[in-house]
């Protein structure tokens, strides 16, 4: 059994002196000693707070406690993949970037398939962690928001770099891994106290604070909150980040299962934070509760402990928190619980150990350590995915003139949740190091705008605004153009390097910081000219306004001045060089090309901003299909945080990496030169189109993801090739694993990921194409055979019976499919599970509508603030559907409903026979809630009943007896 908390000693011993005669700057104090049990230690340092000093403690910013040594603290370092930024609380609350070590960005680590590797990695950035803790306590604290394992349903998503797979399974083991590497191997100690972000049902930047995940029980259950289990009943990680979503109706903020469920899934007391400024949602963007202080109560009530908000000023949740308890909203007791549960960290982390614990010797001296140096150029090429492999392309032969051309081919990019790089090796850098001669092309065409009314030309001006003044196109007057897909564009200018802004600045060496203002429009107009619009993300609400086309007054000077371009001033697009034709020539001067495309991760996609799209940008497609046309042997490199939905199929090899980190140069070219047999493989699926409603959250009735869809895709989940081949030999299943052995049949040496899927033949309800199960990656010398074994019990198969909230296992044969990626399945084998028969449905004890089994237009809402769900009708005429009900001779329904309008009752479908309706008055609220009854006539048999609801009606539970 999980224990919620840990034993507490009894009150006479927690008086005993630590040590004896010790002599110490602070009391001896319980709550110092190291021997004692963990919650005998947090209870005896609440014990010793005031009701002043423990309130605090629930903001982010935790202030120092001096009459009992107790330091400041303060939590949330983000640490994806690399310590990356942290506030300073002694400067204004300015971010402060680290440039540690920057391992691939997160996708890209999952996409290694190798637990173990993950775990050293989390390790590297734990000590990172620690390191500039040392060298900047109160700006980098060892409470760590990361890993995040939100699915990666949707590509679209803008924070898909962030997350792991579209898998539950896959997600689980890779956080995991990644978690226990932070915490460090000491058993009652952490190196750092990771925070898995965030719970729950978050793939959407639109609207992300008010928009409602509509999550049915089996996809809650089965699939999002599968993805949060593992690393908590692991116990490497000490807490999750609430999302900023709704999910059925509540703010995740208050969802009861951050006091509920999760915390029986740890060993440990659990420290679960908001994400920033969600506090404030509720009573603001969400009008949730009519107060901060009915927020605050119920944030806490749910088993939120801290609140991310105001920045560093904690004290509107002080006077929030404390008005709460003088308006009996809260107890005392509730406080104490969370202030325990935000010390239990600081406990473990060995801030009340004398010297610190075990890993406060950790200095500043692991920063970028060559060590770490080395791990994140293994896991660089461990991560990329060799996509296509055609006519020998790959591996490239050492020596001869290649040509590095494209946006990516001489940069190096990170992202909001990457550190600053220390150094950089690019892809040239990279492959110089192999070739005898590189010729590298930029992949961005240089213009000039010149005005059509006045002719003069738009120049930067140093540290003033750029200008239409220049008479001629010299070099401030020039810059460099990149298309990022969607026609959205960055302009450098030559003179200085920097990138032109929406301020009309040229100040910035990388479009970056929350409001990316880097981004234009360059938008054709018939008479030849062009237009240029502002496409960047706003700096305020009243930035972003309806002028976002750029005019030039008579001075010269710019500004956002016209609503369509109508009103824009226009400019001639003088081309001085065009990226596609310095990349033909120098693919027509080399041996081999590599083109390096893909995405910037500031653009077009990140945190509170979707994409509409997945297709590689329009004028790198253009570019890639250039160069192939001027010389065949070209390889396309394709640096992304997102699948690419379309790639010119005339390529003979591809690539894929994420944003890798300072040591892409050389990893990529240990993989292109075959110094490394690439054995990445996706994490998410590749689809050859992207379309439907981002904000559908079922994937089960909607068929998304691998699981679930019927789609072609352009590559599938887990997909990736080698340079060598591999054979299956003959399936082993049974007691308890499934067995194979795998050969190396070709010349080079390699790492296969061998996948385990399963697929139920038999169920009374759809279930998954196939699921993943297991995998591990083998290595195998050319030519040898190694046995593989995975676990697969029946208990392993368990889906969740929405007809009586619980999980089973259905008795049913089980195909058992080993192979390469979920679409190369070589050998296949039946496991006979005999289990549950889901019985017919019961429908005279009170039935949770939200149990359905289909539906149409219904929304999932939340029953009260505090907790439950119910269904929902939007519209008239919408239903939901309780299949192979045993009605034996019901002659009534009765149910639990808000809102006034009916609930009729059919048979078969939802326009089926009319048994009756019952009516609901309306209840003046909906929260409140009436019984509403309806006779029907006697009725028996195995039917499908449906319930039609009318527009406003919500109900929460019914029974047909």
């Amino acid at each position: 059994m999980r224990r919620r908390s840990l034993a507490v000693l009894a009150a006479g011993l927690l008086a005993v002196p630590v040590v004896p005669g010790a002599a110490r700057a602070e009391p001896s104090y319980p709550f110092r000693d190291p021997a004692l049990p963990l919650q005998a230690r947090v209870d005896d340092l609440v014990g010793r707070l005031t009701l002043d000093e423990k309130v605090p403690l629930l903001h982010q910013y935790q202030p120092a406690i001096p009459r009992l040594g107790v330091g400041f603290f303060k939590t949330g370092t983000e640490a994806l993949h690399g310590v990356a930024w942290s506030t300073d609380i002694d400067n204004g609350g300015a971010v402060v970037t680290a440039d540690g070590t920057s391992f691939p960005q997160a996708v890209g680590l999952a996409s290694t398939w190798d637990p173990e590797l993950i775990k050293r990695v989390g390790a590297a950035v734990g000590d990172e962690a620690r390191g500039f803790h040392a060298r900047k306590p109160r700006v980098f604290g060892l409470n760590l928001w990361a890993p995040v394992v939100n699915l990666l349903r949707d590509p679209r998503w803008g924070r898909n770099e962030e997350g792991y797979s579209e898998d539950p399974h896959l997600t689980g083991a890779i956080s995991t891994a990644y978690g226990k590497g932070l915490q460090g191997p000491d058993p009652d100690h952490l190196k750092t106290a990771p925070t898995l972000k965030h719970y729950l049902a978050y793939n959407n930047e639109t609207r992300r604070d008010t928009t409602s995940s509509n999550v049915p029980p089996r996809v809650l259950n089965e699939y999002d909150r599968a993805a949060f289990k593992p690393a908590l009943t692991a116990n490497a990680a000490t807490g999750v980040m609430a999302s900023y979503n709704l999910v059925n109706g509540r703010p995740t903020t208050v969802d009861p299962d951050q006091a509920g469920l999760l915390r029986e899934w740890s060993d440990y007391p659990l420290f679960n934070v908001s994400d920033a400024w969600a506090p404030n949602n509720l009573t603001g963007s969400q009008a949730y509760f009519a107060t901060q202080a009915e927020a605050s109560a119920a944030l806490l009530k749910a088993g939120l402990d801290s609140f991310t908000v105001d920045d560093t000023n904690g004290a509107p949740t002080v006077a929030a928190v404390k008005q709460a308890l003088a308006q009996g909203l809260l107890t005392q007791a509730d406080v104490d619980r969370a202030a325990g549960h935000a010390l239990s960290i600081r406990f473990r982390l060995g801030e009340f150990d004398p010297g610190g614990g075990p890993y406060a010797g950790i200095d500043a001296s692991v920063i970028n350590s060559p060590a770490h140096r080395q791990l994140a150029r293994e896991t660089a090429g461990d991560a990329m995915v060799l996509l296509k492999n055609t006519r020998g392309a790959l591996p490239l032969r050492p020596g001869g003139k290649v040509a590095v051309v494209g946006p990516l081919a001489g940069e190096l990019y990170t992202d909001w949740y990457g550190g600053k790089l220390p150094y950089e090796v690019t892809a040239v850098d990279g492959i110089a190091e192999r070739a005898n001669e590189v010729v590298s092309g930029s992949g961005a065409d240089r213009i000039a705008l010149r005005s059509v009314t006045t002719g003069s030309y738009l120049t930067a001006n140093g540290d003033s605004p750029a200008t239409v003044t220049a008479p001629a196109a010299d070099a401030a007057a020039q810059f460099d153009v990149v298309d990022w897909g969607q026609d959205v564009v960055t302009l450098r200018n030559v003179a200085n390097g920097r990138y032109l802004d929406g301020g009309f600045l040229t100040r910035e060496e990388q479009p970056g910081g929350w409001f990316v203002q880097q981004q234009f429009k360059l938008e054709p107009q018939a008479d030849g000219s062009v237009v240029l619009r502002y496409a960047g993300y706003e700096t305020s609400e009243s930035w972003f306004g309806p002028d976002v086309y750029v005019t030039a007054g008579a001075d010269g000077r710019l500004s956002l001045g016209s609503p369509d371009a109508a009103g824009a001033t226009r400019f001639t697009r003088e081309v001085l060089r065009s990226a596609i034709d310095e990349a033909v020539a120098a693919a027509k001067a080399a041996d081999t090309a590599v083109v390096v495309v893909g995405s910037q991760p500031m653009i077009n996609g990140r945190e509170a901003h979707d994409r509409t799209g997945t297709g590689l940008a329009a004028g790198q497609e253009a570019l890639v299909r250039a160069v192939v046309k001027a010389n065949p042997r070209t390889v396309v490199v394709l640096q992304t945080s997102y699948p690419v939905s379309a790639l010119p199929k005339e390529v003979p090899a591809v690539l894929w990496t994420t944003h890798a980190g300072a040591e892409t140069g050389n990893a990529l070219a240990d993989v292109l030169y075959g110094d490394r047999n690439p054995a990445g493989r996706l994490t998410q699926t590749w689809p050859a189109s992207v379309s439907g409603d981002l904000l559908e959250y079922d994937i089960i009735t909607s068929g998304q993801t691998y699981l679930y869809s019927s789609d072609r895709p352009l590559y599938p989940f887990g997909h990736g090739l080698s340079y060598t081949s591999f054979r299956y030999g003959k399936l082993s299943v049974g007691a308890g694993k499934v067995s194979v052995a795998v050969t190396n049949t070709g010349a080079r040496d390699g790492d296969e990921v061998v996948q385990l899927y399963t697929h139920q033949r038999t169920s009374r309800d759809r279930t998954a194409v196939k699921q993943l199960r297991g995998f591990t990656k083998v290595s195998l010398r050319a030519g040898q055979t190694k046995t593989v074994t995975l676990p697969l019990k029946p208990s392993d198969l368990a889906r969740w019976d929405q007809t009586r909230g619980r999980w089973i296992v259905e008795s049913s044969a089980y195909d058992v499919l080993v192979g390469a990626s979920s679409d190369d399945i070589r050998v296949r084998g039946v496991l006979p599970v005999k289990g549950e028969t889901i019985p017919a449905r019961n429908l005279r004890s009170p039935v949770r509508a939200e149990t359905f089994d289909a539906y149409a237009g219904v929304r999932l809402l939340d029953e009260t603030k505090a907790a439950g769900t119910v269904v929902g009708a939007t519209a008239d005429g919408q239903w939901v559907a309780y299949k192979d009900a045993a009605l034996n001779g019901v002659t009534s329904f009765t149910g639990r409903v808000s809102g006034a309008g009916t609930v009729q009752v059919r048979l078969g479908s939802p326009t089926g026979r009319l048994l009756g309706a019952a009516t609901a008055p309306g209840t003046g609220g909906v929260y409140s809630y009436a019984k509403v009854k309806a006779t029907l006539p006697r009725t028996s048999g195995r039917h499908d009943v449906y319930l039609v609801l009318s527009e406003g009606v919500r109900l929460a539970e019914f029974a047909l007896r």
